[in-house]
């Protein structure tokens, strides 16, 4: 096997078990479906998986994307998202802010999946959750409503092990990167893998030991609810061939061929078609408008039961407010019908705002193999390595004795940087609620307001410490300034509009700093690259920062879930306010900024807002069997090009039974250690 691909060995095994043809190719999909799922990223090829377990239900996922095919090798790849970064391919929307007039006026690159899989294809792997208490707040917030009890930690907690199947690493990973796990808070049988790099640097194990030394204890329970202090985080990465795990390969590759469920790609949603004769108050879905030719052309795909949006915090609102749902004078300004007035769409936005102290360093890193072509640059364990050392710093860790001071300070100005009088009256009083909820409910908590990162992929071979808010005051909104459907968006996520973050993240770089001269760490690190040591004083780093802040590239809450007289826009059961058949899951209904990247709390929304669909809808057979870990180990997929001229529609099948998975599976095990498991299908 010494001279064979991966890919040959898979093509192999899967024609020596006889499953080389068992593809289910379609040339066109249906006029309508019972469910019609908008966005075939995280979120929506989630949704398509469960909901299409009943085979009573007919499935149908519109990704904008592609398939994603010709970089799977750069998608699989762990290291290559640093080293061969998906950012620079058509796998990427590549948008960006308007300019932030309190970050120096800059438009911020702001890159997000537009694949099959979303941004889970393309993003940096981390596998960290929420905690209790900011969940938890999240119910809190709200109140009575019917279903809100979905929304409990035990509830969540209970989805996002759903996800998730859980390998702990090898002792001499665990030993060198100072791992320690707890596999009770883990799921077992779940279609994403999380697990650990199989190579890692002695730097990852002096982590934790020197954020010991300046107060922050590693993590008992980051898992189970108690998300703060030192751990190295838990990745995406399957290690039975050391490919990226997800929703692609959780929740779509691996599935038997189900007739009830189709998945076109390319297929980008220009608006939903609402049904004329039914009341205004409760309009009703009747198809969903999408194109394959940028607009040229459009089709329309009718709806039986639910349409459910899952296009990400930028896309969802979007694709509200292209349909005529949304806040009345943003609608009219860009030219758009009202349909159903919903001031609240677009609104709440937030996000993590970070920068990075740098060092130069007297050993080798990531990017210096990689950049440098060290010796270790085409070790096969060398490209599973990302980076996962994390800290999540709470308001006593940065502030001791003077949180209470602080958090009187943050409650006090809320209403000083609320968003302007032209908002309208709930969004305000939703802001209000949110920031209040953050100051005394969260900051006052052990949840982190910082998180801490290291990073060792740098090009010039740097060592950086990244700080990043975890809770903004500042709330920006997705909006439109177009009636054209295939005009991006418009992103203004209003960093730094309320000074309580900056002076947050002002604490937070001090630490990484102060991290970075603290031994172990600091043994190795020779001098401080950026910003220097010219930024000394407050006002210094709060300049620098303005400069230098970016995204952490989690945006979430722009169709908060909320009451609607706080500018939600979808209740607990996930229905849009004002829209009979209508619902939103993903990112973008978490009302508050949690403290974690938010790829796990992805899965975990998008397995809840499942399971209140299918308990619902409460179907009284299934002949679909669930699928689980057993059959995903690898899997491959098949896609057929749609005839006529559109030719780059696939309609993209799910294929394969467990056994032939098991059979890949054993082949993989089975290979020679020198072999780079790159699955290229």
């Amino acid at each position: 096997m010494q001279g064979l691909s991966v890919t040959q060995i898979l093509g192999a095994t899967l024609a020596l078990s006889g499953f080389a043809s068992a593809l289910s190719p379609r040339t066109e999909i249906n006029d309508s479906y019972d469910f019609v799922i908008v966005g075939g990223g995280q979120a929506g090829l989630v949704l398509g998986a469960r909901l299409s377990e009943e085979s009573n239900h007919t499935v149908l996922v519109l990704e904008s994307g592609g398939n994603g095919d010709e970089y799977r090798t750069r998608i699989d790849t762990p290291a290559y998202a640093y080293f061969d970064s998906l950012w620079t391919t058509p796998l990427n929307w590549a948008f960006y802010t308007v300019a932030q007039p309190n970050a120096d006026d800059r438009e911020i690159f702001w890159p997000r999946g537009k694949v099959l899989g979303g941004s889970s294809a393309i993003n940096g792997l981390y596998m960290t959750r929420p905690g209790k208490d900011e969940i938890e707040a999240w119910k809190g917030m709200l109140g009575d409503m019917d279903g809100a009890d979905n929304w409990s930690w035990d509830s969540f907690y209970a989805a996002l092990k759903k996800s998730e199947t859980f390998t702990p690493p090898s002792d001499a990973i665990a030993t060198q990167g100072g791992i320690t796990w707890n596999s009770s808070n883990h799921g077992t049988n779940g279609p994403i893998h999380s697990s650990y790099p199989d190579y890692t640097f002695d730097q990852v194990g002096d982590w934790s030991t020197s954020l010991q030394s300046i107060g922050i204890d590693i993590s008992g329970n980051m898992y189970g609810g108690d998300n703060w202090g030192a751990e190295v985080s838990t990745s995406c990465i399957n290690p039975s061939n050391w490919t990226r795990s997800y929703s692609r390969t959780g929740y779509l590759d691996p599935l038997p061929d189900r007739t009830n469920y189709d998945v076109l790609a390319n297929a980008h949603v220009t608006r939903l078609i609402f049904d004329n004769s039914t009341a205004s108050t409760n309009l009703t879905a009747s198809g969903v408008e999408y194109t394959s030719n940028n607009g040229t052309t459009k089709s329309t795909v009718k709806v039986k039961k639910e349409v459910i949006l899952a296009g990400g915090s930028i896309g969802s609102p979007a694709v509200l407010l292209y349909s005529g749902v949304g806040p009345k004078d943003v609608l009219s300004d860009a030219g758009v019908d009202l349909v159903s007035e919903l001031p609240g769409v677009g609104q709440h936005l937030q996000d993590h705002f970070s920068a990075t102290v740098k060092w130069s360093t007297n050993v080798d890193t990531a990017g210096s193999i990689w950049y440098d072509d060290g010796a270790d640059k085409n070790n096969s364990k060398y490209l599973t390595y990302i980076d996962d050392a994390v800290a999540y710093v709470n308001a006593t860790a940065l502030y001791g004795s003077k949180v209470d001071e602080y958090e009187k300070k943050f409650l006090g100005q809320i209403d000083q940087y609320s968003p302007n009088t032209t908002y309208d009256d709930g969004v305000i009083a939703g802001y209000k609620a949110i920031c209040n909820t953050t100051a005394s409910k969260i900051f006052t908590s052990p949840i982190g307001q910082i998180e801490l990162l290291f990073m060792n992929s740098d090009a010039n071979g740097d060592v950086g410490i990244t700080a990043a808010l975890q809770h903004p005051f500042s709330h920006g909104r997705i909006y439109i300034n177009s009636s054209n459907p295939m005009d991006y968006p418009v992103i203004d996520p209003n960093y730094f509009a309320n000074p309580a973050d900056y002076e947050i993240l002002l604490e937070g770089i001090k630490m990484a700093r102060l991290l970075g001269q603290t031994s172990p760490m600091s043994n190795n690190l020779t001098n401080e690259t950026s910003p220097g040591s010219s930024v000394q004083t407050d006002d210094e780093w709060i300049q620098w920062l303005r400069e230098e802040s970016s995204t952490e590239f989690h945006p979430s809450s722009s169709c908060a879930m909320l009451p609607k007289d706080q500018g939600g826009v979808v209740d607990a059961n996930l229905r849009v306010y004002g829209l009979a058949n209508v619902r939103v899951a993903d990112a973008s209904i978490i009302p508050i900024a949690l403290s974690t990247h938010l790829m796990s709390s992805t899965y975990g929304v998008a397995e809840q807002a499942s399971k209140i669909i299918l308990e619902y809808y409460n179907p009284s057979t299934s002949t679909v069997p669930a699928f689980s870990a057993s059959n995903i180990t690898s899997a491959t997929a098949a896609t057929s090009t749609k005839k006529g001229s559109d030719k780059k529609n696939d309609s993209i099948k799910g294929i394969g039974r467990a056994f032939s998975h098991m059979w890949i599976s054993f082949a993989l095990v089975s290979l020679h250690v020198g072999v780079v498991f790159n699955v290229l299908l």
